[in-house]
């Protein structure tokens, strides 16, 4: 069929082909206005103005998918495209990718289980067609992770703001709030192909609003600058004057008129070739002449036209009086001339109008601050819900409602970004936070105050990366953060995300990564603050029935076979490290997606229990995704999996079977000390369950976090080591000498075995450093929504045994950022050469540090034997038991050298004989070698 374009305004210009999704038309506009508006129109010097289409050729040449805005629509992004390979790669027979083997860790630790190898193969399989799948729809992994510079609501360089939602639900859409009265007809989605499409992704337009006595803008192309410096863009050129410089100083004569009209060059060589009156339908069309006499026609025209009108042009004749019309000869001045022109996007850029220019001239269509959700007509009736992509969120005081919040503040408001990123560290000190319980007084806590009171805290005691929990916006205060219900805002009850992006800028600036606590296992059930039932039905984002419900938590589960849903999840993540510059994530709760019994199953450690027909291999199929995608666009990201279940693999790469975590929870630890503090006397601790805890399974012991206790006792009910070692008061009136010593002795020994003897990394809850004395309880019902319990005593740590423990957690975290114990020793772990159950002594060794712990209460043994590898001297470098620390000194100063004795002790071929008083332990350095 043919379309006559003589007259430019029968073409709609945006009329889609019938291949295209017709979301596709509406992309660009709305992708390359969200945080790269500085360079949206650079990136688009190749395509028309206007909505921007994209030429393929435009596309095909995109060497980097952070270098230009991705037009496509998420549910059926790029569908005429395909990927480099052809076929299913699960269905080649032979795995041709390099270093790729679906059971090698299995192999590497000598594991041998028929049906679990099985299963690996089979999941490595699965996540083949899935990423076959991923690539049929995103063109690749920074465009599946970046579905927030579409869905939500963006800023366009065209005055106006797009906003785009999945709710495939839905029979209509809206957005209501108090920028249009709360009408849910005033702003909705078009019918037809640009308000939705067939996969439930809807679409709509806010037009900013013309002041009164202003008229439209003249030219198509005019964009407006709001991101950037504040006047940077007001030149004040006008578009005659633009074009007057352009005339004069690039466009050939009369070039320039073709800028006016998208549709003239066109026109023009439809004429040529038909005529003015040429055919309207292919029925009318002639038989068009061949090349040869098209180009005589065109030679005979021309041959009177002056030489600086048009190039001096041949079609090159092979000799046989056939013509090659591709290939064209030309003057070479004119070809050099031509070529050693720039795009005119300088021209171009003095159009572009500064914030007050729009400021001027337009109201915004929804200001910021402004409140709004999303409204859909449904099947059961009509619905509000706080949009899934909303970056800003408030719930009303309740709970029970929430708004979202339109977060567009001018530039000078906007955080400017000062810092970058610290580098990764070898090893990782942890301080767990939790923002609204960060202060000392009986309230939320803010942002600000956590800047101002905590974080420098947090760098004199000598840690290097926060965690912080609770930060994702979430149903009510005293779920502590575990009930999300917008995963992309900041929650509103500490401070604004700009007040969230100045908290992790500092942080960065005082050398701390900032981890998030995220949570992707499940999500708050709660419908009019959440995504549950968020369209109507009851599979948008989670499973229908009993698997869409967490048996025992009340909670939804995700839907990780739904390509929509990943394109949710993964999204998330990137966004928090794009836009808030975090560095990792502690990843939830894993048991709870990983098994449809949501990890409530007694586990045997029978390797059958980890593929069995209550594993969902969907979920393990999104980590892996998750994992990949990050560590893809972000090298030095850092992820953790909490997992109770110890999953096998779970920081092993991919690419040899495994999840791809950099590190994993040994969640046993922090219980096996409340059970021995609780249940049995100190004679009765056993050394052997001590070490085996506490170490694990050395095959991934290199790749282990351990903590003493973190927050958990916040939700559990449960009590601090600190409360039960001491009460909850440290009081010397009310507490014996010896109850203090014991309880001071053992909260230091405590952590430093748990610090030293297993991996890499270990953990800290915040202020229990220094022993604070009371448990955490949130304001709830039960306690008449009381804040006693919910903050920390800061003032405590000047004050005796609270700074005692706080001054030997100082020179702990010392003596891994100066002697770097963590990372040393063989493959970074500890020794254990001698273990004794009757004695209660453990002794280890870590590179050449030699670590001695007497756990006996009564005990003390002015001159112990313990073995070592290396003849020489050996210094204390670190004494629990020391005086400032609340110890007793037992141990004199002329005995802090010890020298080694040539007899072989634990198997090794010397040994020390040293003084270890009951309750202590001792951290000793090899400072001189001694050749025997």
């Amino acid at each position: 069929m043919m379309i006559s374009l003589t007259n430019s305004t029968k073409i709609s210009p945006l009329s889609p082909t019938s291949n295209d999704s017709p979301l596709n038309f509406l992309f660009l506009s709305s992708s390359s206005s969200n945080n790269n508006n500085k360079h949206a129109f650079q990136n688009r010097s190749s395509v028309s103005f206007g909505f921007g289409f994209p030429t393929k050729q435009y596309w095909r040449s995109c060497s980097s998918a952070r270098e230009l805005p991705h037009p496509q629509d998420p549910s059926q992004q790029h569908k005429k495209r395909q990927p480099k390979f052809k076929k299913n790669p699960s269905e080649d027979s032979s795995d041709k990718e390099k270093g790729v083997d679906p059971v090698g860790f299995l192999t590497k630790h000598g594991i041998s289980h028929k049906a679990f190898a099985f299963f690996l193969r089979e999941r490595y399989k699965s996540f083949k067609d899935l990423r076959y799948q991923i690539f049929n729809r995103h063109f690749n992994l920074q465009d599946l992770a970046s579905g927030y510079e579409l869905l939500g609501m963006h800023r366009n360089v065209q005055h106006r703001v797009d906003f785009m939602e999945w709710a495939p639900g839905a029979r209509y859409c809206a957005l209501v709030g108090d920028f249009n009265g709360w009408s849910p007809t005033e702003n909705c989605a078009r019918e037809g192909h640009f308000g939705h499409d067939d996969y439930g992704y809807w679409f709509i337009i806010l037009e900013d609003k013309l002041r009164e006595g202003e008229q439209p803008d003249e030219f198509y192309f005019q964009q407006y600058n709001y991101v950037d410096d504040y006047d940077k863009g007001d030149s004040g050129a006008t578009v005659e004057e633009m074009f007057k410089k352009a005339n004069d100083q690039y466009w050939e004569p009369g070039e320039d008129r073709f800028i006016k009209s998208r549709y003239e060059v066109a026109a023009k060589l439809y004429e040529q070739i038909f005529g003015p009156n040429g055919p309207q339908t292919e029925e009318e069309l002639e038989e068009i002449p061949d090349p040869e006499t098209r180009y005589k026609v065109w030679k005979e025209q021309h041959k009177d036209d002056p030489p600086s009108n048009l190039p001096s042009t041949h079609v090159i004749d092979n000799g046989k009086k056939e013509y090659d019309v591709f290939n064209v000869i030309s003057d070479p001045v004119w070809y050099e001339k031509i070529h050693a022109k720039s795009p005119p996007i300088a021209y171009w850029l003095e159009t572009r109008k500064g914030r007050k220019a729009w400021l001027k001239k337009y109201m915004p269509g929804i200001p910021h601050g402004s409140k709004y959700r999303v409204y859909f007509n449904t099947p059961t009736g009509p619905l509000e819900r706080v949009p899934a992509w909303a970056t800003y969120v408030m719930p009303d005081a309740d709970g029970k409602q929430a708004f979202a919040v339109h977060w567009e503040p001018p530039p000078e408001s906007a955080y400017k970004w000062k810092h970058r990123h610290p580098p990764k560290p070898k090893s990782l000190r942890i301080y767990e936070c939790h923002i609204g319980i960060s202060g000392q007084d009986p309230k939320v806590a803010s942002f600000d105050d956590f800047i101002q009171k905590v974080l420098p805290h947090i760098k004199e005691a000598g840690y290097n990366a926060i965690q912080l929990i609770g930060v994702v916006e979430h149903k009510d205060y005293f779920t502590v953060g575990y009930r999300v219900t917008n995963f992309y805002a900041v929650s509103s009850r500490y401070g604004t995300p700009e007040d969230f992006k100045r908290l992790v800028d500092v942080a960065h600036g005082l050398g701390l990564l900032v981890f998030l606590d995220i949570v992707h296992s499940y999500a708050a059930a709660d419908e009019m603050v959440g995504l549950s039932l968020f369209d109507g039905s009851n599979d948008c984002y989670f499973h229908s029935g009993k698997r869409g419900n967490h048996k025992f938590w009340g909670t939804r589960m995700f839907n990780y076979g739904d390509q929509d849903v990943l394109h949710f999840l993964v999204s998330n993540l990137n966004w928090w490290v794009e836009e808030y510059k975090v560095d990792g994530f502690h990843f939830h709760s894993l048991s709870s997606m990983m098994y449809t019994h949501n990890g409530f199953a007694s586990f045997t450690g029978d390797m059958e229990e980890y593929c069995n027909q209550y594993v969902d291999k969907d979920a393990f199929l999104y980590l892996i995704l998750a994992n990949e995608t990050l560590h893809t666009l972000h090298p030095n990201i850092i992820t953790i999996a909490e997992d109770a279940t110890l999953y096998p693999g779970l920081c092993e790469p991919t690419s040899q079977g495994g999840l791809g975590f950099d590190y994993f929870v040994n969640l046993s630890a922090p219980e096996m000390w409340l059970s021995f503090l609780e249940n049995a006397l100190d004679h009765e601790w056993s050394m052997s369950k001590m070490v085996s805890t506490l170490v694990g399974n050395r095959q991934n012991a290199d790749k282990m976090l351990l903590y003493a206790e973190n927050h958990n006792q916040s939700i559990s009910g449960g009590r601090s080591l600190a409360e039960i070692l001491f009460g909850k008061t440290v009081d010397r009136s009310s507490i014996t000498k010896e109850s203090l010593l014991r309880g001071c002795s053992l909260h230091k020994m405590i952590r430093l075995i748990t610090f030293t003897i297993g991996g890499p990394a270990y953990l800290n809850f915040m202020g229990n450093e220094f022993g604070h004395p009371k448990r955490v309880e949130f304001p709830m019902p039960s306690n008449n929504f009381s804040f006693a319990l919910a903050n920390r005593q800061w003032d405590l740590l000047s004050k005796g045994v609270h700074n005692q423990l706080f001054t030997f957690d100082k020179d702990m975290m010392n003596l891994d950022e100066v002697e770097r114990i963590l990372s040393k020793g063989s493959g970074g772990l500890s020794t254990i050469h001698h273990l004794n159950d009757t004695t209660m002594v453990i002794s280890y060794l870590r590179g050449p540090f030699l670590f001695l712990f007497n756990f006996h209460p009564t005990n003390s043994y002015p001159s112990y034997s313990v073995g070592v590898e290396e003849a020489g001297e050996y210094h204390i470098i670190l004494n629990t038991d020391e005086k400032k620390y609340g110890g007793q000194g037992s141990i004199n100063h002329d005995q802090y050298v010890q020298r080694t004795i040539s007899r072989r002790v634990d198997g090794m071929r010397t040994c020390l004989e040293v003084p270890l008083p009951s309750r202590t332990a001792q951290v000793y350095k090899l400072t001189r070698i001694l050749r025997v």
